[in-house]
């Protein structure tokens, strides 16, 4: 039987070869609808204190919903790489232009005057991947810095994701953290149960 490694790349490549096939149209219209299928759910509109993500070209884009939270009053965090100590922080951002860089690994985040929250007052968490399962398992980029950083938050995880991200099964090995709820374009799945590592 292949390596956790060998399954998890194989289903990175297959992932990424269907992203590939989407158009600029598609990924627009389907993001589109993530953002106002998660805009339906109470676990939404209960939030208040929300740890978005900055998409990437793959991902999808949820970018109007950070906008349209920091207009609604809500409490907006991005995470911030620190350099120094190697893992992610999640920071609160005021104005989604003046207080967004771009940063280490090219993608968007809270400028360095931007306050770091704590991890145990999130009431909604965001999560991109490259690839989900419907037992709510996630596939990351590899890095492992984002597992590092969903292990130590505290709140409602909720993984977002093209259709075309959702796979069978993914591996799991020890570190890995169940999320609470998937959301693409054509679901919303959500559990009601703590996450836990999964066994």
């Amino acid at each position: 039987m292949s390596s956790f490694k060998e399954q998890k790349s194989v289903i990175r490549a297959t992932v990424r070869a269907e992203l590939k096939k989407m158009s600029d149209a598609e990924r627009s219209a389907a993001s589109a609808q993530i953002c106002s299928r998660l805009e339906e759910q109470e676990l939404w509109r209960k939030a208040h204190s929300i740890l978005f993500y900055a998409p990437v070209a793959d991902e999808p884009d949820i970018w109007q919903l950070v906008v349209d939270s920091l207009a609604a009053g809500k409490d907006v965090l991005l995470p911030r790489f620190e350099a120094e100590h190697g893992h992610y922080s999640a920071c609160l951002i005021r104005d989604a232009v003046k207080d967004v860089r771009i940063g280490r690994f090219g993608i968007r985040e809270p400028s360095e005057k931007c306050v770091t929250i704590a991890l145990n007052r999130l009431d909604l968490i965001l999560v991109p991947g490259i690839a989900f399962d419907l037992d709510r398992r996630r596939l990351g980029r590899g890095k492992g810095f984002y597992d590092r950083l969903l292990a130590v938050l505290e709140g409602p995880t909720c993984g977002v994701a093209f259709d075309q991200q959702i796979v069978s099964q993914i591996p799991v090995e020890p570190h890995d953290m169940q999320l609470n709820c998937i959301l693409t374009p054509t679901r919303w799945q959500c559990s009601n149960s703590p996450r836990a590592a999964l066994k």
